[in-house]
């Protein structure tokens, strides 16, 4: 009796092991690029940590400045600003890489939306480090030196200061992407436009907690980042519009009905 010929599946391997191999060969392009501009950019590691640091050291009184406790903090500090620098900057590098190992398996009108809200994603991330670097820290540090207490002198160690403002970049980046969500939302059918529209009393409460976890206790920093997440919120509403999913349309039945 002839035994039935299964299929080992052996079809299947030399496709899977094709994409691991593109995987880590953009994997590999992507470091590549990070260290390339690190590279470049470990020469004004210094010069890049004076910048972070000027929102605080702008409003350190007279005579203070900031120490390091660490032996090897004057050397790792800088450099490892530089090398989160090198990766933030090479995003955009990172992030296609990623579109076109993904592309090839998604459908035409998944295409046309996925790579605008990409750009997007990468613009409103640098936005949120932008709104905080140039707004949010001189608020911040102005209210930490004011609320300083007599005798006590503000010296802050350059280790704790970098991982403070890497925290805070990372924050107001990913608080950014609320419109991406919304709309991812409502592109993908999970949720309704309308439906998100109700829930829009809960959303500003979320962006005020948000904006009371992220910031220090005072309702100047507070608003300041709650108010732009709610607004972004309201901006995600908008243009989630033209991201609605169109309704399938009916199949007509055409049987004719038999005759008498």
């Amino acid at each position: 009796m002839a035994q039935p010929d299964f299929d080992d599946g052996g079809g299947l391997e030399q496709p899977f092991i094709s994409h691991l191999v593109e995987l880590r060969n953009r994997l590999i392009r992507c470091i590549a690029v990070v260290l390339l501009v690190f590279s470049g950019l470990s020469f004004k590691a210094n010069e890049i940590y004076a910048f972070v640091a000027g929102p605080l050291v702008e409003h350190m009184p007279a005579g203070s400045q900031m120490i390091a406790t660490g032996v090897a903090s004057p050397f790792f500090a800088p450099f490892k600003l530089a090398l989160v620098v090198s990766v933030f900057a090479s995003m955009p590098f990172i992030l296609y890489q990623a579109w076109a190992f993904i592309a090839p398996g998604l459908y035409r009108h998944e295409k046309r939306f996925a790579l605008p809200l990409l750009v997007a994603s990468i613009l409103l991330f640098y936005g949120g480090m932008a709104f905080a670097y140039f707004l949010v820290f001189p608020v911040i540090f102005q209210f930490m030196i004011m609320t300083t207490p007599p005798g006590v002198t503000m010296m802050t160690d350059i280790t704790q200061y970098l991982d403070f403002v890497l925290a805070l970049f990372f924050a107001f980046g990913i608080s950014f992407e609320v419109p991406i969500a919304t709309i991812l939302l409502v592109a993908t059918g999970i949720m309704t436009r309308e439906s998100i529209a109700d829930k829009r009393p809960y959303a500003i409460v979320l962006a005020f907690v948000i904006g009371m976890v992220l910031t220090p206790p005072d309702v100047v920093s507070q608003t300041m980042l709650a108010v732009p997440i709610w607004m972004l919120f309201e901006l995600g509403l908008v243009f989630s519009r033209l991201f609605v999913p169109k309704p399938v349309p009916a199949i007509e039945d055409h049987t004719e009905a038999d005759a008498p």
